[in-house]
Parts: structure tokens; C-alpha cells; sequence
């Protein structure tokens, strides 16, 4: 048994629900945070550019990840701990 939580989502009028681990959760709701969203609207974004015959809940796993991977290649400004001595 996974530790998957449900939960219902509008897309288009009609209520639909998508599994994600706590993880998966938490990024997104970090993720529509930065965008100014709701959890919702993020998953009716990512629902509308998703490719026919995907399940929701891939689509969404699928966009975290890409956002995590673009993250973490994107450079930062050195900071405190990383000056050279």
C-alpha cells in the first residue's frame, strides 16, 4: 500500500481527483505559491498542456519534476559559506 493522499481537483466545470505522495504535495503547493496560484489552478494549467492519454496525477509529477530539475540548474549567487578564503 503507498502513502498516496487523494485529492479533488475542478478541471473545466468537472471535479476530478489526483494521487500524489506527501512530497509531491508539498512541492506543489510550493510551486503555485511562487506563481501567485492556487493549487488548483496550477493542476488546471498542467492538465491543459498535458498529452492526451496521460494520467493527471503523471502530468503533475512529471511538471515538479522539470521545475526541480530547471531549479537546480539554474545558478545562484555565491553566498556566505561559499567565499573563498
Amino acid at each position: 500500500m503507498s502513502d498516496q493522499i487523494k485529492r479533488s481537483v475542478t478541471i473545466a466545470g468537472h471535479r476530478t481527483s489526483i494521487s500524489l505522495e506527501p512530497p509531491f504535495w508539498d512541492a506543489l503547493k510550493e510551486l503555485a505559491c511562487r506563481r501567485k496560484l492556487s493549487v488548483n489552478e496550477l493542476v488546471r494549467k498542467i492538465d491543459a498542456t498535458r498529452t492526451e492519454g496521460t494520467n493527471l496525477s503523471s502530468a503533475v509529477r512529471v511538471f515538479i519534476l522539470y521545475e526541480v530539475q530547471k531549479r537546480a540548474a539554474t545558478p545562484t549567487a555565491p553566498g556566505p559559506s561559499d567565499a573563498e578564503e
